[in-house]
């Protein structure tokens, strides 16, 4: 594929996760399978709250990333913009979308060094697609995409499925871990590895940590299908109907969480996928995750300006933090240990 072919692909993208009619999934992400135990006495005051959190050393003023999302080659500067203004701001992680296009045409998307002046502050994170490693320039592009942001970490992505049903997806992932543990070994910065929407096993999970990777971000089902994503951009109807049986496929958000962190109880998490509000967020929190994700939900305010993109954060924190106080939670530690019933009122044990 060149790099025009490259460029309108990602562009695509963006008009359909834009568009909510198209990049839906039949995944459920499992939130609602869970209820905290509301407290009536909280004994606390609400905006006494401590939201803070860390992500690869450096202090968050709120447990929450700004999920890597694709951008087209002619509307992702501004969105990236926008959006490392806003996580200044705020005092949130930010990730950027996969840097493959930008690092391999003329267009730089607006992922340059002028991202890390616009946020000095906040872990800035970089991205590569899992299986851009096994080109032959694939360490020098994970490096290159590192230091052209001055990132403080880099995420590769997992996306066999997307792979498997796009035109000209790479379909060859022989020798992916082997090429991810070289990269946490020879990068020199830490290694996060999160799948795209269908979720990390704690299998696979524990065999990225066995490689060196850092943190993991689950990124489960219920959130956009990236399988619908590339139907919608079928060119037949063959295509489009083999991409589409796999719109509910993947491994629902929550139980992802759960069973990750039973697994792994010291590694950092990150949730993402089908995180609609801060009630969900507290539930992410409470079931195992560090730090929890959103990316298409807050990309149409991203599309317009940074104020969106601040307004948007500023009520998932104002609903975490009552969720917090309505579990008589004062802090993010607390909060983990809080009441929480399956719907069918049976207790979840604490982390």
């Amino acid at each position: 594929m060149n790099h025009s072919e490259l460029s309108q692909r990602k562009d695509d993208h963006l008009d359909i996760v834009l568009d909510p009619h198209k990049a839906g999934t039949r995944a459920n992400a499992g939130w609602d399978a869970f209820t905290f135990e509301h407290c009536a006495l909280p004994e606390l005051k609400l905006a006494d709250i401590d939201l803070s959190s860390s992500l690869l050393g450096i202090a968050l003023q709120a447990p929450l990333l700004i999920s890597s999302m694709t951008g087209g080659a002619y509307r992702a500067v501004a969105i990236n913009r926008h959006l490392a203004e806003a996580a200044q701001a705020l005092g949130i992680a930010m990730g950027v979308g996969s840097q493959r296009v930008s690092l391999q045409t003329g267009n730089d998307q607006g992922l340059t060094r002028e991202l890390r002046r616009i946020a000095p502050d906040i872990p800035l994170l970089a991205n590569i697609g899992g299986a851009q490693l096994l080109e032959v320039q694939g360490l020098d592009l994970a490096r290159r995409a590192v230091d052209t942001i001055e990132a403080d970490g880099l995420i590769i992505h997992l996306n066999p499925l997307q792979e498997a049903v796009q035109a000209g997806g790479d379909r060859d992932w022989r020798g992916v871990l082997e090429h991810i543990a070289q990269a946490t070994a020879l990068l020199g910065v830490p290694v996060i590895v999160k799948e795209v929407g269908a979720g990390l096993s704690a299998s696979v999970a524990s065999a990225l940590v066995e490689a060196g990777v850092q943190v993991i971000d689950i990124a489960g089902a219920g959130g956009t299908s990236w399988a619908a994503v590339e139907g919608e951009r079928a060119a037949s109807p063959a295509d489009r109907a083999v991409a589409m049986a796999f719109a509910g496929w993947g491994i629902p958000t929550a139980h992802c969480l759960q069973s990750v962190r039973a697994a792994l109880p010291q590694v950092r998490l990150i949730a993402s996928g089908g995180v609609r509000d801060g009630v969900d967020a507290a539930k992410a929190i409470r079931l195992g995750a560090d730090l929890v994700g959103q990316a298409a939900s807050v990309l149409r305010g991203a599309t317009l300006s940074t104020d969106a993109v601040v307004e948007h954060f500023e009520v998932i924190i104002r609903q975490l933090r009552i969720a917090c106080f309505c579990t008589g939670s004062a802090s993010l530690a607390a909060l983990r240990r809080a009441p929480l019933l399956e719907t069918s009122l049976a207790p979840v044990a604490g982390r």
